[in-house]
């Protein structure tokens, strides 16, 4: 199981808004100064997601929980989006040169292959993307901010 950990913005009537930040290999990686794609990570934009879970406990906001997905559900959802425009582009692109033996033709099919491949991808992602084992589960929940409290003596 995948794990990741979520930051609770808000939870209204059973449905928790959640913020994760996206993470990057280049923390764990000793290169940094050699490394095209840490360079590439400091200049672009910090990027965030933001979902919506389903949560009967209430949330409060700042509190963090921990929500997991199955590996093959992740792999299935990855296979889907790289591959079928990928197949979608080989298949225009081979069918258009057949018909019209030209490398004009050829071009031009496999960007059609490969727009149409993105639209079925995008397509059967929605449909498969509401089934329940594509659904993130919360896997623990931390104290809310404000449940812990630490007093030192002066």
């Amino acid at each position: 199981m995948m794990r990741e950990w979520a930051t609770v913005v808000a939870w209204k009537e059973g449905i928790a808004t959640l913020h994760t930040e996206a993470k990057t290999s280049c923390n764990s990686c000793s290169a940094r100064k050699g490394c095209g794609s840490h360079m590439l990570n400091k200049l672009g934009p910090k990027n965030a997601h933001v979902m919506e879970i389903v949560s009967p406990e209430p949330l409060q906001p700042g509190q963090r929980i921990e929500l997991g997905i199955r590996e093959s559900s992740l792999l299935g959802s990855a296979l889907l989006v790289y591959m079928t425009p990928l197949f979608g582009l080989f298949l225009v692109a081979g069918l258009f040169q057949m018909l019209f033996h030209s490398d004009l033709a050829s071009a031009c099919g496999a960007l059609l292959g490969g727009v149409g491949g993105f639209i079925v991808a995008k397509g059967v992602s929605s449909v498969f993307g509401e089934r329940e084992a594509f659904q993130p589960v919360i896997l623990n929940i931390a104290l809310p901010p404000d449940a812990m409290r630490v007093e030192t003596e002066v």
